[in-house]
């Protein structure tokens, strides 16, 4: 009789362990959906604008829809739609290539000049998932 009790106690644990590991790893692959990664930023000293390359690593399409900046991470505004290709928003498939968003830099924020040498700070908001918050040097 307590051979029998031992097996069921221990198919139940078997059985409980199961039903965990299947609800932990479905939430766990659900927040994995969009996962934006910078993959470089070229400045264009010439058109005075940076190039960010972007792509998504994730499980889930998504479309870039904001991109702010400032020169603190306290101090990060969003760039009016002019200065930017974001308008209607930036497709980013899941798995894919790099995406490119091109910022003319803003009057309104830095006075439309990149000061050389200085750290910048960005974040990129998708329209799910998080936002993807990075900083970037300017060239001398």
């Amino acid at each position: 009789m307590a051979t029998l009790l031992l097996i069921v106690i221990a198919i139940a644990a078997i059985i409980v362990t199961y039903a965990w590991i299947t609800t932990y790893m479905g939430t766990t692959t659900t927040h994995a959906g969009v996962m934006i990664e910078i993959e470089n930023v070229y400045w264009d000293t010439t058109n005075n604008k940076t190039i960010f390359y972007v792509k998504n690593t994730g499980t889930s399409d998504a479309k870039i829809v904001r991109l702010y900046m400032g020169n603190t991470s306290q101090s990060l505004l969003q760039v009016n739609a002019s200065y930017t290709n974001i308008d209607g928003g930036i497709s980013i498939p899941a798995g894919g290539s790099p995406v490119t968003i091109e910022l003319s830099w803003p009057n309104n924020v830095v006075n439309g000049l990149w000061e050389a040498n200085k750290l910048y700070h960005f974040r990129i908001v998708p329209n799910i998932g998080e936002a993807k918050y990075f900083t970037a040097r300017a060239p001398p």
